[in-house]
């Protein structure tokens, strides 16, 4: 995996590398069963190198922790690697050149629940859209349980989603206790 970052640091394959500061290629226990996607680093992901350590970040620790879960349980990675500018959507030759860099994070890791944290991670891997419909199902990804839910970020806009967020961790709890 660090060979894997190290790539990942270095990758100018698309355009975002031309804005950014730092590559945030993800972060956490490289055995984790649940791993976390989301869609692309904002400013202060880019400052640091991390994933989620800004406003959103706080959110996602604050969910993890009402599950009894920590940063140091789980795999924290994006589906794009840099920031694209002015915290736009990442686009699809973007996704599409990122896409092989998240494959193999998730071969490597091996997890057995993949958690997409908003559309743009949802529909990466499962080709599903409409978070409001499908969070906190399951679905498939190559043998892998993906449960899509709210992006942290979606709660620091809409304080209402921060219960059915805090309902869709419960699923983690659950799915952990029946994998032991």
């Amino acid at each position: 995996m660090d060979q894997l970052s190290e790539e990942i640091k270095s990758c100018k394959k698309c355009r975002l590398h031309e804005n950014r500061k730092n590559a945030v290629p993800g972060e956490g226990d490289q055995r984790a069963k649940i791993m976390l996607i989301g869609e692309a680093p904002g400013k202060q992901e880019d400052e640091e190198g991390r994933p989620f350590v800004g406003r959103a970040g706080g959110t996602l620790e604050k969910l993890l922790k009402s599950v009894d879960l920590s940063r140091n349980d789980v795999f924290i990675t994006n589906v794009v690697k840099c920031r694209p500018p002015d915290n736009r959507d990442p686009k699809k030759d973007e996704i599409e050149t990122c896409r092989p860099y998240l494959e193999e994070q998730i071969e490597r890791i091996q997890p057995g629940l993949i958690v997409t944290l908003g559309n743009h991670a949802t529909h990466t891997l499962i080709d599903k859209k409409g978070m409001k419909e499908i969070h906190g199902q399951r679905f498939e990804y190559e043998d892998i349980t993906v449960i899509p839910m709210y992006h942290p970020a979606a709660a620091l806009y809409n304080p209402n989603l921060e219960s059915t967020m805090e309902e869709d961790m419960e699923v983690l709890k659950e799915m952990e206790e029946v994998e032991g």
